[in-house]
């Protein structure tokens, strides 16, 4: 017999869903228009104002505030008919430079569902839908995401734990960012490590197009270089190789971490970071989890599957895994080095 309060019950979280995904494609809209960051400190507002301020339609700004407010993304005073984006919500939707800043995720992950129709026949013929294949926001909002992250983190936290490297880099070392896509990665570091040279690499052109711009705009074109290459064609010998959240997207994850393996020095190390997952599904049902599988269903595995993927590894592979194709490539030692909410960082020597 059906239980007629579980069926309400379910048709009121599926209708929670339904205004997420809504209300992400509003977040989007909101930040390329400049609204966000219009109402950053400017204090209570009224539609017109914000839209005075932004050069956008009055009718169509009320409607995005009242959605927003519906969302709990801004308040409203309904004495005053007056609209305010708090500080704190603030930080997470204006502020690029912060660890908690998100437009970047809403922008990733809205040019993902934009891919639907494709993924969907990529579920009738299992051949997949390359990362190139998709729009170019899936791109900008992906460095846009792991930016803030990396900013945090990387230098201040993930290259310390690794054992020597820090060292080995103030003095001047050789570093490969392999799958570096607009190389937000790879120009942290060289911003860190003067004394040291920088390689990204990507099969993507375009992304490499973009990383050589980035580089040139951050002033450090005359220790890094960005080239077209594959996780398994990339040449050089290397002190350190890093792999940013892009192992579990390779067609063929354990003949890159065999490449990898050949291309560093005797004494070098592998920095493989990789989204946060347990081993099991049932300990990623949660929050992180549910996006990282959702994404993956869309993006990762999908890019994974389109280089004749095998074993197609998804976000959420897990250290286990990880720990095999790894192990298995000729590394004798591998370790869990730090982690964070939403990344494994490990360490890998030959």
């Amino acid at each position: 017999m059906i239980d007629e309060a579980k069926v309400h019950g379910f048709v009121e979280k599926a209708l929670g869903d339904l205004g997420s995904a809504l209300t992400a494609s509003l977040v989007v809209i909101g930040d390329k228009l400049g609204l966000y960051r219009a109402m950053a400190d400017a204090g209570p507002t009224t539609p017109a104002e914000l839209a005075a301020r932004t050069g956008t339609t009055e009718r169509c700004t009320q409607e995005w505030l009242a959605a927003q407010a519906a969302a709990g993304y801004v308040h409203y005073d309904p004495a005053t008919r007056r609209y305010t984006l708090p500080a704190e919500h603030a930080v997470a939707l204006t502020q690029e430079d912060s660890p908690a800043f998100l437009l970047g995720a809403f922008q990733t992950m809205t040019a993902a569902m934009r891919s639907e129709p494709k993924v969907t026949e990529a579920f009738r013929t299992g051949k997949g839908l390359g990362w190139h294949e998709h729009e170019p926001d899936l791109f900008e909002g992906c460095e846009r995401f792991f930016r803030p992250g990396y900013n945090a983190n990387l230098v201040s936290a993930w290259i310390p734990a690794l054992e020597g490297v820090e060292a080995k880099l103030a003095r001047g070392a050789r570093v490969a960012d392999v799958g570096c896509g607009h190389g937000a990665s790879t120009i942290i570091m060289a911003k860190a490590f003067p004394r040291s040279t920088f390689v990204g690499f990507d099969y993507h052109g375009s992304s490499i197009k973009r990383a050589r711009e980035r580089a040139a705009e951050a002033g450090v074109s005359d220790r890094v270089r960005f080239d077209v290459a594959s996780a398994k064609g990339f040449s050089g010998t290397y002190d350190l190789v890093a792999c940013f959240d892009c192992l579990h997207d390779m067609g063929d994850p354990a003949g890159a971490a065999a490449h990898i393996r050949g291309s560093l020095a005797p004494d070098g190390t592998w920095l493989l970071v990789e989204p946060r997952a347990g081993d099991h599904v049932e300990e990623n049902l949660n929050p992180v989890g549910r996006l990282y599988y959702s994404v993956s269903t869309l993006v990762c595995t999908q890019a994974s599957l389109a280089q004749g993927g095998s074993p197609a590894l998804g976000a959420q592979a897990g250290e286990a895994r990880l720990r095999e194709i790894v192990t298995r490539a000729g590394f004798s030692r591998f370790r869990r080095a730090a982690d964070t909410p939403f990344n494994l960082v490990f360490e890998a020597r030959p």
